[in-house]
C-alpha cells in the first residue's frame, strides 16, 4: 500500500492540565499502531499529553450544518428545561 491510500486518522490528545482529550489534528497512517506512534512524535514533543487516541476519520459521523437550526433549537414543550421555570431561592444573586 502506498503512503497515499494510507487512512486519514483524526488525533486526540490529553494533556497534563486537562481531563478531557482535545482534537490536535489529522495524519496518514497504516493502521492504528502507527497512527499512536505518528501523533505521538508530531503533536507531543514536549511531552505534553499522557494520552492518545487516535480514530479513523471514516468512522466519525457529524450532523448536517443546514440542519442546525431544527437540531439545536430549544424544546419549547418542555418548559422544565428553561431555567425559568425554577424559583431561585433568597440570598442568591448571582445565577
Amino acid at each position: 500500500m502506498k503512503k497515499s491510500d494510507w487512512p486519514l486518522w483524526e488525533v486526540f490528545i490529553r494533556s497534563k492540565q486537562g481531563l478531557n482529550h482535545k482534537h490536535v489534528g489529522s495524519l496518514r497512517a497504516a493502521d492504528a499502531e502507527m497512527a499512536i506512534e505518528n501523533a505521538r512524535d508530531v503533536y507531543t514533543r514536549r511531552s505534553e499529553g499522557i494520552s492518545i487516541w487516535v480514530l479513523e476519520s471514516k468512522n466519525i459521523h457529524a450532523s448536517d450544518p443546514q440542519e442546525a437550526d431544527s437540531l439545536y433549537d430549544p424544546a419549547h414543550s418542555k418548559v422544565y428545561r428553561h431555567p425559568t421555570f425554577y424559583d431561585v431561592p433568597d440570598g442568591i444573586s448571582h445565577m
